[in-house]
């Protein structure tokens, strides 16, 4: 059997020091030359148990359960319970750095441990912090742990229904027994990725970004010859069971349109075909559209190059109004058709055929104003 060493108190409490700070228990043992880990395990179990006066027994000596070391007087046993308690404090301010960087856990866990034997004013006093500090913080630390039960009720029944149920749900099911929140239920299911995993929301990306080009047009749609300035657009045409979109583009120079189609899909394939209805276009041509991925596609911005457009202009994100002149014949085009005739809800066809026939109807025999009363197809002829 080996010989038993004795540490002294200051190497017991240098190596609880030690490993509260977390160094590695090989790492206390090599620096303060303990022999055993086990050692090491039972001072830290003394610690924990607040058992200070047994750091001063000797070895090998056992006390029976509630008892210390026999003290000469009551003086010197109060003198040594002080110098724990002190011991215990210093320690706990080392290692938390109470002081500087104060931990409000650590230092209401402190409080409690030891207001049973110290009063708490001079807990404090030691601590370095205020009094009305260490309830404050107190009062904080219910509210956290309030706060973190309360999460763990949601957490509970997202888990227990498989992610099935949005926080709407949640919160049914958990004001049953008590009441929550809606905000709290919503931004707790966020924060721990407890939401809905039922029919998430997916979008579709209908072309890769390429390039975006810069506003040349600044609303300024005016033109003094035709196909100098063209813009371009889609809308929907949602009067049928199938969602419909139309794809087309105006010459500026008498609000004519030029190429138009129709499709149920709004990817780049379908503004291509549009783009390929142009005719023959001068040189210095100018094409505006907004900022969508269909239009910043490298496929569409080649198709541009290929058909002789020079310029490329694009409105600002969320700015309509930079293409005002085609919003004005969505416009036109939906109130003078299907609203007018009440046309909300009917079939493919009807909605093809209603659309085709306006736009006859638009270029052809519709007058304007600002043509000087002429349709646009009639203006263009007798300018040109």
């Amino acid at each position: 059997m080996g010989t038993r060493v004795s540490y002294p108190v200051e190497i017991k409490l240098k190596a609880i020091e030690m490993r509260l700070a977390g160094i590695p228990v090989k790492e206390v043992l090599s620096q303060l030359n303990i022999r055993n880990h086990t050692q090491l395990k039972t001072w830290m179990t003394w610690y924990k148990n607040g058992e200070m006066h047994r750091f001063e027994q000797p070895v090998g000596k056992q006390y029976s359960y509630g008892k210390g070391p026999e003290f000469k007087s009551e003086t010197s046993k109060l003198e040594a319970e002080n110098r724990q308690l002190k011991q215990q404090i210093e320690n706990l301010k080392k290692v938390q750095g109470i002081g500087k960087e104060v931990v409000p856990e650590i230092v209401v866990n402190t409080v409690e441990e030891l207001k049973g034997q110290v009063p708490i004013y001079q807990i404090c006093l030691h601590l370095n912090i205020p009094r009305s500090t260490y309830y404050r913080w107190k009062q904080h630390t219910k509210r956290d742990t309030l706060k973190k039960w309360m999460e763990q009720q949601v957490g509970e029944q997202c888990h227990k229904h498989k992610f099935r149920y949005g926080y709407r749900k949640i919160i049914a099911l958990l004001n049953r027994t008590m009441k929550m929140n809606h905000k709290f239920v919503q931004r707790a299911m966020q924060k721990y990725g407890w939401q809905c995993r039922v029919k998430r929301k997916k979008r579709q990306r209908t072309g890769q970004p390429y390039q975006v080009a810069e506003n040349v047009l600044n609303r300024d749609f005016r033109a003094d010859r035709p196909l100098q300035k063209l813009v371009t657009d889609i809308t929907y045409l949602p009067f049928e069971p199938k969602q419909l979109y139309l794809s087309s583009i105006q010459d500026l120079f008498n609000g004519e349109i030029i190429a138009y189609s129709i499709g149920d899909c709004q990817n780049v394939a379908f503004v291509l075909d549009t783009l390929s209805q142009l005719p023959s276009l001068p040189e210095g041509c100018t094409l505006h559209s907004d900022q969508g991925s269909v239009y910043t596609s490298y496929a569409y911005q080649q198709k541009i190059n290929e058909r002789g457009i020079t310029t490329m202009s694009m409105s600002r994100k969320g700015t309509p109004a930079d293409n005002a002149s085609f919003e004005s014949f969505h416009s036109s085009l939906k109130s003078e058709t299907f609203y007018l005739d009440e046309l909300t809800y009917t079939t493919t066809t009807i909605v093809e055929q209603t659309v085709k026939n306006y736009i006859t109807y638009y270029n052809n025999a519709r007058i304007q104003t600002k043509l000087n009363n002429q349709s646009p197809v009639q203006y263009r002829q007798l300018v040109v």
